[in-house]
């Protein structure tokens, strides 16, 4: 596989490769660390006395080959962590393979990719609880290890956990655990090469429930049953992408419910994809994200990003193609929706008011050198990345023979990565009869320049200005109109609709609180299933300053965890004098059952 540079790695991956890592882990909650070694196996790619590899704040102990030690040294790489030289003492030659061991330990003091949860911040606490986030270059503060995309690799591991815990991973089980004394030994494989980030441990009180002959939910006892409903049409999500992408090569397709804490949406881990328990809504109104992580098994974990500069090759594709499964399932309305919000919604505010039409970071390949990538995360890559592709599906004038070529491309480069280039390359190859229209696409203008792209897809938008007229007739209309309003008008709609409503209303107008109170009234909204719904109506309110839905609104940041929920609520709060010692107060006594992260960024929103 041809490396391509990538300025988050200090890897000398033109020098040495990773082939296979096998993991002998003893995970510590009491000292909340793991602790173990590391075994590599390494393909010599050209004549090199030495390898680098990527670390951050481990404790190496100890390295060898064989019987040989080795003498290693630290150096720090500034935002990147730090780079673990590891000397041979010996040319190894171009050809040759080896077997490197390094024995390490997690930093006492955390490792950026692991999170462990005291039992009091699960959903049933139980037992105490800990998962692991890897992407983008966190899995070098759990393993030494070349964490850059380019660098694809088989796994192994066998893990020691507390007796009475269950350990997964993003691999599939070799049998059921073993008890050593007060511990239990779980083992596991990765048989398709993978990058470092897609490297997972997940370690608490689970159980499972089977949707399908290869796919199972996992989650805390008192989540498992309500999941398993929930998830339940995994199994034709799963079948809507084979027909769409080709066949699933990871062989199972489980899901673990995280505890009410976990910061984030969802992670595509191989086999075992990471989700919220926000999307719980009780009606499977919020699956979009399964069908979502569901897509990263073709584009992000099989064909992969070569480095994250070019990240909108793992999610503008896989936002494409998760549109496409909901299409195929709910029709090619409800993909045009979900494509024109995404414009509309979430790239359009992001390039104009989270960054600035001329900030580096709204391009779609970002210069990243000397940067952590997580600080360049936003829409983007997935916004306009997908956009892109839809321009380019409308250019080719035919949504069937676009299927195909994404068929041929993970075919071409399947368990590969590769930059933008390559992507260009294929698309100009594969469609011949395209020459002239794909030559005169404005490549530079979508991909290297900032701000709103050169050219804005076709959209079928009739159901959005549904949505936009009953928001416009809540925030200009006569309150008596209003009144007349039947609930089951915006009650009809799908979740998404509701949900692009109530944006609509935020964005657009300041609410009476007579007009808030009537919503509420007629709607119920603070108190749906759909935290995406209950969220939106929260933000109206609050914008609105209507004093009952404080409680409300403490009571949600309190119950879940989800970044995308909890900041803007809190800031909101922070901002209005009325909420503002309330939920300083609610903030100060429920920050020991909070993610770290969340901690830190709730803690920013007081500067």
């Amino acid at each position: 596989m041809k490396f391509y540079g990538d300025p988050s790695s200090c890897a000398n991956a033109v020098d040495l490769t990773v082939r296979h890592i096998h993991l002998d882990w003893n995970v510590s909650f009491e000292k909340k660390l793991i602790e173990g070694t590391a075994f590599l196996d390494l393909e010599v790619l050209n004549n090199t006395e030495h390898i680098n590899l990527d670390s951050r704040d481990l404790e190496i102990v100890s390295a060898s080959l064989g019987d040989a030690s080795l003498k290693h040294n630290i150096e720090n790489n500034g935002a990147l962590g730090q780079k673990l030289v590891v000397n041979f003492g010996k040319t190894l030659e171009k050809g040759s393979k080896v077997k490197l061991a390094i024995e390490y330990t997690t930093g006492k003091n955390g490792a950026s990719a692991l999170q462990f949860i005291d039992r009091e911040c699960t959903a049933d606490k139980l037992k105490p609880y800990l998962y692991s986030q890897c992407q983008a270059i966190h899995a070098r503060s759990i393993v030494p290890c070349m964490d850059t995309p380019s660098v694809k690799q088989t796994y192994s591991a066998n893990v020691k956990v507390p007796k009475g815990l269950t350990c997964l991973m993003s691999g599939l089980a070799d049998g059921s655990s073993t008890e050593e004394g007060d511990l239990a030994l779980f083992k596991f494989h990765q048989p398709i090469e993978i990058p470092s980030y897609l490297l997972a441990i997940v370690v608490g009180a689970l159980e499972k429930r089977d949707i399908s002959e290869r796919c199972a939910i996992w989650a805390e006892p008192s989540w498992v049953e309500k999941a398993r409903w929930e998830f339940e049409d995994t199994e034709k999500m799963l079948q809507a992408a084979e027909e769409l992408m080709g066949k699933y090569e990871w062989t199972r397709y489980d899901l673990v419910v995280l505890p009410p804490s976990f910061p984030f949406g969802g992670m595509e881990n191989p086999c075992l994809t990471f989700v919220t328990p926000t999307i719980i809504a009780g009606d499977r109104s919020l699956c979009n994200v399964i069908a979502h992580e569901i897509a990263h098994s073709y584009t992000g974990n099989l064909v992969t990003n070569a480095n994250w500069e070019h990240f909108w090759l793992n999610e503008g594709f896989t936002v494409f193609v998760e549109r496409k499964i909901l299409g195929r399932l709910y029709g090619e309305e409800a993909r045009q929706f979900d494509c024109l919000c995404g414009w509309e919604d979430r790239m359009l505010p992001c390039i104009k008011e989270t960054f600035s039409p001329v900030h580096e970071y709204t391009k779609l390949i970002p210069r990243l050198v000397g940067v952590d990538p997580d600080d360049a995360f936003s829409t983007i890559p997935y916004e306009k990345g997908s956009a892109f592709l839809l321009y380019l599906e409308q250019l080719v004038g035919s949504n069937q023979r676009f299927e195909e070529f994404l068929r041929a491309y993970i075919l071409k480069y399947r368990r590969q990565s590769i930059i933008t280039d390559d992507w260009i390359s294929f698309l100009k190859e594969y469609f011949t009869d395209k020459k002239k229209e794909l030559d005169e696409v404005n490549y530079d203008g979508w991909l290297r320049t900032p701000g709103v792209p050169p050219n804005k897809p076709t959209y079928d938008d009739h159901l959005v200005e549904e949505c936009k007229n009953l928001a416009k007739k809540w925030g200009t209309a006569e309150v008596e109109e209003l009144n007349g309003l039947k609930s089951e008008d915006l009650l009809k709609m799908t979740s998404d609709q509701q949900v692009k409503v109530l944006d609509c209303i935020e964005t657009g107008y300041t609410l009476s609180h007579e007009r808030v109170a009537l919503m509420e009234q007629k709607y119920k909204f603070s108190s749906s299933g759909n935290s995406e719904i209950r969220f939106s109506f929260l933000l109206i309110a609050l914008k609105a300053k209507w004093v009952p839905i404080i409680e409300k609104a403490l009571e949600f940041v309190t119950e879940v965890g989800r970044l995308k929920f909890v900041k803007p609520i809190y800031r909101k709060l922070f901002d209005w004098a009325e909420s503002k010692d309330k939920a300083l107060g609610t903030f100060e006594k429920n920050k020991q059952f909070m993610h770290p992260i969340t901690v830190i960024v709730v803690k920013s929103l007081l500067k």
